[in-house]
Parts: C-alpha cells; structure tokens; sequence
C-alpha cells in the first residue's frame, strides 16, 4: 500500500454535512465533499492485509484495496478503471448503500473502518469531472435483440452489460422516466436526480433504447415481445407493498410508504402525481402530505427513515417511527461476529433532523372520527424473549401497556413481500417460488419460459441496490451464453475481466 501506516495515523473520518436545520428545508444532497487532503488520508487507512475480506463483504466483489491504493497515490483514472470494471453505478451505490464491505474491513475488528463508501462516491465523481467517462463505442453488433423490463438497478446493470456484449437493448419502463426505486423511491436528499439523468444519458449514447409509460402486461402486449426479441429479462422489482391488516385500517389518513415518497419525488420533478395517477397505475390518486399533522412511520428500516426526512421536509408537527422488533445494540456481540453484516442501532440523517423512535412496539388499531378521517392509533408495547444462542424468540404484549397516540397521518413502511402478478407474469405464466417471487435457478437466472430470465428483487426478493446491480451484471452474463450457445466473457463476479475474444464488442481496460 502506499502508505502502510496510515490506518495508525489517521482516525475515521466523513465528511461534513449541512445541518439538520438548514437541509429540512429543501430536498437536496447535504454531504459534502472531502478536500484532496482528506481524501488521501482516509485511503491510506486501508491496510495491506493478507485476505481482504472487504471483497467478500461486497456482493459485487469489488477490488477495494487496490483503488484505495490508487486514490492515495491520486491517480484518479486508475481508481476509477478498477472501480468501475465491477461496477457499473458507483454514484448510487457511494450515495445509498448500507456499505457492508465497511462491516468486513479487517480494520473494522478494533478500529472504526475504512471509509470504503465515501472513498468510492469520489471516485466516481472525480472520474466525471475529469471527463475519464466518456460512452463506449460498441465495435461489433451480435443481431440479437434483448428486451429488459424495468430500469431500476438490475435492469440496469443488465442492460449495460448485455449492450457492452454487443446485443441490442431495449428497456420498457412504465413510468415517465428511467431509474425505477432510485428516481421515484429513494428520496433526492439522498439521491438528487441529476445523478439518474447523467447514468441515462450515457447509457443512451452507448446505444441502449429506452420506452416509456410501456407497461408490459397492460398496454404492450406481452406476447408480441416474445416473438419480436431473442431473450426477455424480468427486472420490474418487489412491488406489493406488505399491509398491516388491523381494525380501521380503511381510514383517510393510512396510506403506503411508498405512495407517499414517490409523490414527493413527483412533485420535486416539477410533476403533479395526481396528474399521472390516471395514467400510471402505481400512483396513488390521493394527495398525501405530512404538513401540520402527527406523522406515525410504521417500520424502522430504510423506507420508514425516509419517510421520517420527507415527513419533517413538509413540516410535519411531529414524527414518531415505530418498529415491532426490540432497540438493536450500539455494538457487535457474540451473534454478530466480525466479518457478518451486524444489526446495530442505526442513526440515519434523517432520524438526527428529529423523530421520536420507538421499539417492540405492535399496533392494534386505527381509529378515526366521523367523517372517516384517521384521529389515532392504539397499540402495545411488546415484550420479546430470546433464545439460549440470543436470538429473537416469542413476544408478547405487555399487560396494561395499551394507549392510543394523536395521528392524522400514519406510513406504512414495513417492506415489500413479492413481484406483482398481475399483467406481465400472468400473461407470460411465469412460475413463481414459495416466497411468490419468480422462480429462477441461481446459476442462470433463467425461469420456466426458456428465452425469458430475471434478476434483482422480482428473483431474489426485497433486497439492496449493491445486489440488484449484481443480480443484474451476472443475468446479463447468462443471457449472453444463451445467446451466444457458449461461455460469456463477461466480466464474471470472481474479478476477471475478459471480454469476448471473437467478437468483441468493447475495450476494457
């Protein structure tokens, strides 16, 4: 490594942020930026140790050491290249993932760990400042024709792969604009949407073909899609939302994380939702704002936390986030041993913005005045037991804990359970796991419909956008052996990087 020492030298450190009283007032990125000097320091804190576990920790397994090397030598086009030949979106990933290549850094063991995700979101805007992206010239086209349905993360990342192999791509998207849960789902104070933009817009200059308000299954007609085109990918995500079936559950009031953060989005694009509903299905046609209420966020993940910033964005009088499960703990313990990804306490940017959390807390029912209209919410607090090994075990409710708590607005924010079925999977009469995911075989994603295969959450359930993107880098290298009747020279996730030698199609470097 450059400098063997740094990790002793130099403690963790991220970069500053607005403060909460300033960034609640609009809905753009607030993490700024490391000086050159900084930068530095923190890559040097990357040891030159035996195994890298970092890699393993990465679903995309990327070389993590070896950019980190690049960075503190600052040669930029170097991080950038090995950065981006196992990965094709680092701007989101270095924005929006959990990082859990951070939680295996051998560092982490007695000292707070590299600062991988920060170090990788330089990377990549270093790399645009300074012009290294530019659109790669395809060399060779193969004639195959592939349609990928749905542009979030795995369709994607199948679409560029499957384009870098020299196959024409077509992507369907039955919003108005590419991205999927990242443009419509994932709030732009973590994610501005200038970032999607400038990743579509090269995708497009790379030749990738992007149709929209195309709704497979509702106004394309599924069928005509399987004659017209050599291989078809399913990437249209988990998309039911899971509902908490309790009295009063009907009310004004109780509506779908989801609904909610999507028109927020709408509205910071400058689109009326309400506008889109009657074309797009996905919208709800209701208008959902947190201003001047008693916000409830039911969910203590990513989405609740979400809808915890927007909520105090629209100036909510007061946010509570409930969560079933009890507080986790602050620090690793014998059941979350290093190099595992650890549940710990989280304290997100929105949370620090202000919200009441609560844990172990179960809801009974929604109760409502009488026009209809949500007033409250009764519930419980639980009391949970574990295991001999300190797992969560049964709970129960704590006797004499019922109350109800002053809300006019409650989120759902408790996760997605499964693809929809309705229209596209129907038609095509996909088969579908015991989880009413779609089935597909690990080593090739390919479902019961030969020329038909699927990646990211709609194959493998609700998952990460680090995973959706490689779902969809190892699909596309699938989808290429199908096509091509023999190995893909894809880049595979072991870090190899090959390319077809017969018929390239791109340089990599």
């Amino acid at each position: 490594m450059g400098k063997p020492t740094g990790f002793v030298e130099f403690d963790r450190a991220l970069p500053s942020k607005r403060t909460p009283q300033e960034r609640i007032k609009d809905y753009h990125e607030f993490v700024n930026r490391y000086t050159d000097h900084t930068l530095q320091q923190q890559a040097s804190r990357c040891m030159n140790c035996g195994v890298p576990f970092c890699h393993n920790g990465c679903p995309l397994g990327n070389i993590i050491p070896e950019f980190n090397d690049a960075v503190y030598k600052k040669e930029w086009n170097k991080a950038f290249q090995i950065l981006s030949s196992t990965n094709n979106f680092p701007e989101f990933t270095g924005r929006i993932c959990p990082a859990p290549c951070e939680s295996a850094c051998v560092l982490g063991i007695n000292h707070p760990p590299v600062t991988i995700e920060e170090i990788e979101k330089h990377i990549i805007e270093i790399a645009f400042e300074n012009n290294f992206i530019q659109p790669k010239k395809i060399h060779k086209r193969t004639g195959k024709k592939v349609a990928v349905i749905g542009s979030g993360p795995a369709g994607l990342a199948t679409a560029a792969q499957l384009n870098y192999a020299g196959h024409q791509v077509v992507v369907y998207e039955r919003d108005d604009k590419a991205g999927g849960l990242l443009r419509y789902g994932i709030p732009d104070f973590k994610l501005e949407k200038w970032v999607v933009d400038r990743r579509i817009k090269l995708m497009e200059q790379e030749g990738i073909i992007f149709k929209y308000h195309a709704n497979v299954g509702v106004n394309i007609n599924v069928s005509e899609l399987v004659k017209e085109y050599d291989a078809i990918v399913l990437a249209g995500g988990s998309t039911i939302p899971r509902d908490l079936a309790v009295k009063g559950r009907n009310l004004n009031g109780v509506h779908f994380a989801m609904h909610f953060l999507k028109q927020q989005n709408k509205r910071n694009a400058d689109i009326d939702p309400l506008a889109m509903a009657s074309i797009e299905s996905n919208i709800y046609p209701t208008t959902i704002n947190a201003q001047g209420k008693n916000v409830i966020v039911i969910g203590g993940g990513d989405t609740g936390s979400d809808c915890v910033g927007t909520s105090n964005r629209q100036q909510a009088t007061s946010v509570i986030q409930f969560e079933l499960l009890p507080m986790p703990p602050k620090e690793r313990n014998y059941n979350m041993p290093w190099p595992s990804y650890p549940t710990l306490l989280k304290v997100s940017s929105s949370h620090e913005e202000g919200a009441d959390r609560k844990w172990s807390i179960a809801t009974k029912e929604f109760l409502g005045d009488a026009n209809g209209n949500l007033k409250s919410i009764k519930i419980v607090d639980l009391n949970w037991t574990t295991t001999v090994d300190g797992k969560l075990g049964n709970y129960s409710e704590v006797a004499g804990s019922e109350r109800e708590i002053p809300c006019e607005l409650v989120l759902l924010a408790m996760g997605f359970t499964n693809p929809q079925y309705e229209g596209l999977l129907a038609q095509l009469n996909i088969e579908l796991d015991e989880r009413k995911n779609v089935k597909a075989g690990d080593k090739n994603y390919q479902t019961n419909i030969q020329k038909v295969f699927t990646a990211g959450d709609m194959r493998r359930g609700q998952s990460l956008v680090v995973w959706a993107i490689s779902e969809g880098r190892e699909c596309a290298r699938k989808v290429d052996e199908f096509l091509s009747n023999k190995n893909s020279m894809l880049e595979r996730k072991d870090n190899s990087l090959l390319v077809h030698l017969d018929q390239v199609v791109v340089k990599i470097p």
